[in-house]
């Protein structure tokens, strides 16, 4: 459904989604003289990542910007143990099963990390479904260390004149009608394209990000705002 809906560029948007993260690499202890005393991998949390699409690609790119020593702890996070568990068979299948920890989380309540305990905060397509989004900010801020980044991919307003109309009726016509054909579940891809146009615009979302706490918010708009990333620090 995802391929065919997006024609497959769903697959670009998620790779550019984790190439804006940039280096991934294990950070680096100084002692007084300015000599490396420790290293240790960045510690990455992926919220609603069940399935694993954003954090094996950021696993990848781990091992591809540190080749000797892999950059990143990451945890896949879901609410879903049923998408989790699609998640583990494809980290198994793939052969980083052991790469990547594994758990039941919902994006509102991260009492089991510490505060100031992570280095990336990620979450792509899901943000939209959470119940209380200020909260989940807020709790995205509290783990995150000085320095430490948000990032979320999310559906967004199209801003190009002309293609908005286009997009609206493709998505209230052609969607509900894939969903039917193709997964039997006309009704969870209605929601979809509803819960889409009651999310906010990019601008209110990323005033709701520095509301949170982060600084240095921006957003950047893929395929005419269809979609949009979120970036924001803690300071």
């Amino acid at each position: 459904m995802n391929d065919a809906m997006s024609l497959g560029v769903h697959r670009v948007w998620k790779n550019e989604f984790v190439k804006q993260i940039g280096p991934i690499k294990p950070r680096k202890w100084y002692d007084e003289e300015g000599k490396v005393i420790k290293t240790e991998p960045m510690r990455c949390l992926d919220v609603a990542g069940g399935t694993g699409d954003i954090s094996f690609r950021i696993l990848d790119k781990a091992w591809q910007d540190s080749p000797d020593q892999l950059g990143a702890r990451i945890t896949v996070s879901d609410i879903n143990p049923d998408m989790l568990e699609v998640g583990k068979k494809r980290a198994v299948e793939r052969g980083s099963f052991h790469d990547l920890d594994f758990k039941v989380i919902n994006a509102e309540d991260l009492s089991m990390f510490e505060d100031n305990s992570h280095d990336l905060y990620t979450i792509a397509f899901g943000i939209r479904n959470v119940t209380d989004r200020p909260k989940a900010l807020r709790e995205a801020y509290r783990i995150l260390r000085r320095g430490g980044r948000f990032m979320c991919l999310e559906f967004s307003e199209v801003v190009v004149p002309g293609f908005k109309q286009f997009y609206d009726q493709y998505s209230f016509s052609a969607i509900p009608m894939m969903g039917q054909l193709l997964a039997n579940d006309k009704d969870s891809y209605q929601y979809l394209v509803e819960s889409i146009r009651k999310f906010p615009k990019q601008q209110e979302f990323a005033n709701m990000i520095e509301e949170a706490g982060f600084n240095h918010v921006s957003y950047t708009n893929y395929t005419g705002g269809i979609v949009a990333v979120h970036s924001g620090f803690k300071l």
